[in-house]
C-alpha cells in the first residue's frame, strides 16, 4: 500500500526536521502523526486519534486549533523541545490537487517571540561560544527585542561556569557537546552546530551580508577573531529557524567587560541579586526592592544593570546626575511616570514587526505609546543633565507613524487578523463601500425599489432575488408597456412576470453579494500595508523604545531613593570604604526601618580586612551583604540605603557564605567551601571586596582555624592580594591578628547574655569577642531544654580546660613559627594524642607499620 500524497508530503517535511516537532497546517488545525503524535499527546494530554494515511495500520494522530497554537508551541518549549511550523502555503479553496505546505519557522527556547512565552520582565538570551585552547569567544542575542553582542574571553575553563550564569540563556549553540556537558544543568537546551558554522571566513561572512557592511572593521569586530566566529553561527542559526531577515537586529555590539563589575554566580546567590535564597522567586530580591518600573521593557534594563554594575567613574556620574535629578523633583517625576502608563512593550513588539507577525491589537498597543512622546518630551524641557537631555531627543515624538496608526487600525480591533474590524473607518473609501454594502445592503435595495416605481409608474414592481440570477427587477405582463427599455434589460421570463436587470442594479449586486469576503481580503491586504510602513520605520521605532525603557530604569531608582530616604554615594580611587549608618536594603523593608540597626564602614589601606566576631544570629552575615549591596548599588548609579557613602572603584565583589554541597559534582560541602575560597584567592585584586562567612567551619577544628589563619594572611598580604576584606567567624583566636599582621583589624557584632537568653544588640563595634553564645542560640531555635542543660555543664568543663587564648599567641611566637615547620603539638589539646592511639587497629598492623607507629608517638608525647 502506498502512502497518500498528503502523509507523504508530511514525511517528506519530516525528513528535514527530524530534531523538531513538526506542526503540520491542516484546515483550522496544526496536527502531528506518529511518533510526534504520541509523544506531544502525553507531554500536552490531547487525545490521542487515528488517521488512514494508505498503509496498513492508521497514523496516530492529535492535533491543536491554529488560533491557539501558541500556548501548545508554549508548553512545549518550556519542557525543552524544538517545534517546526509547517503552514499552508495557499489557500486550500484555489489549490490545484495537494495543497502547498512549507516550514515558515522553527522555534526553540533561543528563538521564541511571542508572549505567551516569554517572561516579560527578563531577557531571553540564545548564546553562541567556541572554546579554542584557553580562550572563547562569544555572542549572544535576543530576538524578542533584537539585542546582538559578541566577544572574548581569557581562561575560558574557569569563566565559563559565569559567563553563563551571567547571560542566562535559554539555548546554547556549541560546536563541541561533550565539552559543555558539565553546564548542562544550567542551560535549557544545548544546541549542537556543525564546525564549520564556527570557522571565520563563513561567519564573517554572514554578519557581512545581515549588517550590509563590506568590512568587519565597519562593524568594529575585527579585532575579535573568536567573537566574530560566534557571532556569525549564532546569526545563520537565527537565519535559518526564523526564516526571515531579522531587520529589528540593527547593530552588532561589542560586550566590553572591563566597563562592568565582574560577579560570579556565587556572588549573584549569595547577594540575591534577582532571585531570593529561599523558594528561589523574584520576593525578597534586590531586583524585587528596587523595580518600581512601569514598563516591562524598563524592568529588563533595571535588571540588567544590577547584574552588570558599572566601573567607570564617568559612566556612574553620568547615571547618578539623572537619578538625583529626577529625585529633586518630584512633581516632574511623577508626571513621567504617569506619562509612561500606557506605554507597552515597544521593544518586543520590533520583533514581531520583523517578523510580519504584528497583530491588529499589537499596532494599536504601539499606538498608544507613540502618542505619549509629545508629553514626555514637555516634561523633559529646560535645563536637564546630560543623560537627560540625550533621552530627550531620542524620545523625539514621530507624528506619521502615530498619524498612519492612529488613522487605520480601529479601536475594536482583535488580536488576529480573522476578528475583522481591523481598519479604521475613514482610512479607505473602497472597504466603507464594501461595509457600508454589508451592513446597508437591504436599505439600498428598497430605496431602489421605491425610486424605480415611482419613474416608471410600475406599482407593484418589487426587487428580489434568487442564487441562480441573482437580484432583479420583476414586473407583471399587465405593466409590461410601462418598462422603460432603454435601462431594463430582460434577465428571465415567467409564465406571468418578466424579470429585468439595470446597471445600477448590477453594481449593487456586485458590491452586496460577496461584500464580507472582499471586504475582509482588503482589510488583510490595507493591514499589510501598514506592516510594511512600520517595517520601513523600525530604526526610529527602536530608537524610542531604547529610550523608553532607559528611562523608565532612571525613574524607578529615583523612585526608590525618594521612598526608602536613600543618599546619593561619592567615589575615590584609593580603595576606601566610608559608610555611615548603613542598611541592608531589603531587610530592612522586610522589618521595618524603625526596627533595623544601622550600622558603620570605615575600611581603608591600614585596615583593610575586618575580622568581624560575634554570637550566632547576631547579625554578622546580614552587615556584610549590605556593605557588598551597598558597594553594588553605588555602582549601578543608584542612590544607597545610609547616611553618607564614599565607596571605592570596585573591579569584583566576591561571597562565599553559607554552607551549600554539591552531591551531583560528588563535592561535600567543605570541597565546595574550600574550591570556592580558591577561585575567590585566584581572581581577586587589591580593588576587590570580598565577603567571607565562616571559613574552614566544614572541618576539624585545628583544620578550620589553620585554613581561616593562612586566609586572613595571604588576603591581607598585599603582594598576594590585599583586598578590601569582611572576615566573619567563629574563631575568635584570629583576634590575635590585630597588630600583628598589616591591615588586620578586630571588629564584633555586641550581645548581652541576660541569664541563659541573648539579646542581640546588632551593632558592630571595634574590637574582638570571646564568645559566641552558641548554646543561647540554641535554646532560641527550641531545642529541649534537658540538651541545653547538659551543653551548659560540657561547655563549663570545657572552659575549665580552655587553652585556645593561648593558641593564637603561640602561633604568632616567631620562635615556635619557623616558616613552613608543623605546628607545635603545645599549641594543641593532648587529648588529641589519646584519641590517635584510641584510634589505632593494633591487630590489623604489621610490625613494620607497628615500629613507624609507635615512632612517630613518642616524638609527639615528647612534645607535650
Amino acid at each position: 500500500m502506498a502512502l497518500s500524497p498528503m502523509m507523504q508530503q508530511y514525511l517528506d517535511t519530516k525528513q528535514q526536521y527530524a530534531d523538531a516537532m513538526l506542526l503540520f497546517r491542516v484546515g483550522d488545525f496544526y496536527e502531528l502523526f506518529f511518533e510526534d503524535a504520541e509523544l506531544v499527546s502525553r507531554e500536552l494530554e490531547l487525545t490521542l486519534t487515528r488517521k488512514d494515511c494508505g498503509l496498513s495500520k492508521p497514523a496516530p494522530m492529535c492535533g491543536v486549533p491554529y488560533h491557539a497554537v501558541d500556548t501548545y508551541v508554549a508548553k512545549l518549549i518550556e519542557k525543552g523541545y524544538k517545534v517546526a511550523i509547517c503552514d499552508q502555503m495557499e489557500d486550500p479553496a484555489l489549490a490545484k490537487g495537494l495543497v502547498e505546505r512549507a516550514v515558515t519557522r522553527v522555534i526553540t527556547p533561543g528563538t521564541a517571540v511571542e508572549s505567551v512565552m516569554l517572561d516579560e520582565r527578563r531577557a531571553s538570551y540564545i548564546m553562541a561560544i567556541l572554546v579554542q585552547r584557553d580562550r572563547a569567544g562569544a555572542a549572544f542575542c535576543d530576538v524578542s527585542t533584537g539585542e546582538f553582542f559578541l566577544y572574548q574571553f581569557d581562561d575560558a575553563k574557569n569563566r565559563l561556569r559565569d559567563e553563563l550564569s551571567r547571560v542566562e540563556p535559554r539555548e546554547l549553540l556549541v560546536c563541541d557537546r561533550e565539552y559543555f556537558a558539565p553546564y548542562s544543568a544550567q542551560i535549557p537546551m544545548l544546541t549542537p552546530l556543525p564546525e564549520e558554522r564556527f570557522h571565520y571566513a563563513q561567519a564573517g561572512k554572514a554578519l557581512l551580508e545581515h549588517f550590509h557592511v563590506q568590512k568587519l572593521s565597519e562593524l568594529n569586530v575585527d579585532h575579535c577573531r573568536l567573537g566574530v566566529c560566534a557571532a556569525g553561527a549564532l546569526l545563520s542559526y537565527l537565519l535559518e529557524t526564523q526564516k526571515n531577515a531579522l531587520r529589528h537586529i540593527l547593530t552588532l555590539k561589542i560586550y566590553q567587560p572591563n566597563r562592568y563589575m565582574a560577579l560570579d554566580a556565587i556572588a549573584r546567590n549569595a547577594l540575591e541579586l534577582t532571585a531570593s535564597l529561599r523558594g528561589r522567586g523574584r520576593k525578597g530580591s534586590l531586583l524585587w526592592l528596587m523595580d518600581k518600573t512601569v514598563t516591562a521593557m524598563g524592568s529588563r534594563m533595571l535588571r540588567s544593570w544590577i547584574e552588570q554594575p558599572l566601573v567607570l567613574p564617568d559612566e556612574i556620574c553620568a547615571r547618578q546626575d539623572a537619578v538625583g535629578f529626577f529625585l529633586d523633583d518630584p512633581f516632574r517625576r511623577d508626571t513621567l511616570r504617569e506619562a509612561l502608563e500606557p506605554v507597552r512593550d515597544v521593544e518586543r513588539l520590533l520583533s514581531r514587526i520583523a517578523y510580519d507577525s504584528i497583530s491588529p491589537r499589537d499596532c494599536l498597543a504601539l499606538r498608544y505609546s507613540l502618542e505619549t512622546l509629545p508629553l514626555l518630551a514637555q516634561a523633559l524641557s529646560g535645563d536637564v543633565p546630560a543623560r537627560v537631555g540625550e533621552l530627550r531627543a531620542q524620545l523625539a515624538p514621530l507624528p506619521e507613524v502615530t498619524d498612519l496608526l492612529r488613522r487605520s487600525i480601529s479601536e475594536k480591533a482583535g488580536i488576529t487578523l480573522k476578528d475583522g474590524d481591523i481598519i479604521a473607518d475613514g482610512y479607505s473609501a473602497e472597504l466603507d463601500e464594501l461595509r457600508a454594502a454589508r451592513t446597508e445592503g437591504a436599505q439600498w435595495l428598497s430605496d431602489l425599489e421605491a425610486r424605480e416605481r415611482e419613474q416608471t409608474g410600475i406599482k407593484n414592481l418589487k426587487v428580489g432575488f434568487n442564487r441562480v440570477f441573482g437580484y432583479y427587477i420583476e414586473v407583471t405582463k399587465s405593466f409590461y408597456d410601462l418598462v422603460p427599455s432603454m435601462r431594463y434589460i430582460r434577465k428571465q421570463t415567467l409564465s406571468s412576470a418578466e424579470r429585468f436587470i439595470t446597471e445600477e442594479l448590477k453594481e449593487l449586486e456586485k458590491k452586496i453579494l460577496g461584500a464580507e469576503d472582499r471586504a475582509t481580503r482588503l482589510e488583510y491586504q490595507l493591514f499589510l500595508g501598514v506592516r510594511e510602513y512600520l517595517g520601513a520605520h523600525i530604526v526610529e521605532l527602536a530608537r524610542v523604545a531604547h529610550a523608553l525603557k532607559e528611562l523608565d530604569a532612571l525613574l524607578s531608582l529615583a523612585q526608590c531613593a525618594a521612598d526608602y530616604h536613600y543618599v546619593r554615594p561619592t567615589f575615590n580611587q584609593e580603595g576606601v570604604y566610608e559608610i555611615q549608618n548603613g542598611r541592608h536594603p531589603v531587610v530592612e523593608q522586610a522589618i521595618g526601618s524603625d526596627n533595623f540597626v544601622p550600622n558603620d564602614t570605615h575600611m581603608s589601606d591600614e585596615g583593610r580586612m575586618m575580622v568581624i566576631t560575634g554570637p550566632n544570629m547576631a547579625g554578622k552575615s546580614t552587615y556584610m551583604r549590605q556593605v557588598a549591596l551597598i558597594v553594588l548599588l553605588a555602582h549601578i548609579g543608584s542612590f544607597v540605603p545610609a547616611d553618607s557613602a564614599n565607596v571605592s572603584i570596585t573591579d569584583r565583589i566576591f561571597t562565599r557564605i553559607g554552607a551549600s554541597d554539591d552531591l551531583y559534582g560528588g563535592q561535600s560541602t567543605f570541597m565546595v567551601e574550600m574550591s570556592e575560597l580558591a577561585a575567590i584567592l585566584r581572581h581577586a585584586t587589591a580593588r576587590s571586596l570580598l565577603i567571607l562567612d565562616e571559613i574552614g567551619r566544614g572541618t576539624s577544628t585545628f583544620d578550620g582555624l589553620s585554613i581561616a589563619w593562612a586566609a586572613v594572611e595571604h588576603i591581607a598580604d598585599k603582594k598576594k592580594c590585599g583586598a578590601r576584606t569582611l572576615f566573619a567567624t567563629h574563631y575568635h583566636e584570629l583576634s590575635e591578628l590585630e597588630g600583628h599582621l598589616e591591615g588586620v583589624v578586630n571588629y564584633r557584632i555586641t550581645a548581652v547574655e541576660k541569664g541563659n537568653d541573648v539579646i542581640f544588640l546588632r551593632k558592630i563595634v571595634p574590637g574582638g569577642a570571646d564568645r559566641s553564645f552558641g548554646v543561647a542560640v540554641a535554646g532560641l531555635a527550641g531545642l529541649p531544654k534537658s540538651l541545653l542543660m547538659r551543653a551548659r555543664q560540657i561547655m563549663a568543663r570545657l572552659e575549665v580546660d580552655d587553652e585556645t587564648s593561648a593558641i593564637g599567641q603561640s602561633i604568632l611566637d616567631p620562635r615556635k613559627n619557623g616558616g613552613d615547620r608543623q605546628l607545635n603539638l603545645n599549641d594543641f589539646q593532648p587529648m588529641e594524642l589519646v584519641e590517635e592511639i584510641r584510634g589505632i587497629d593494633v591487630m590489623s598492623m604489621s610490625p613494620i607499620d607497628a615500629l613507624n607507629t609507635l615512632f612517630t608517638l613518642v616524638e609527639k608525647a615528647r612534645r607535650i
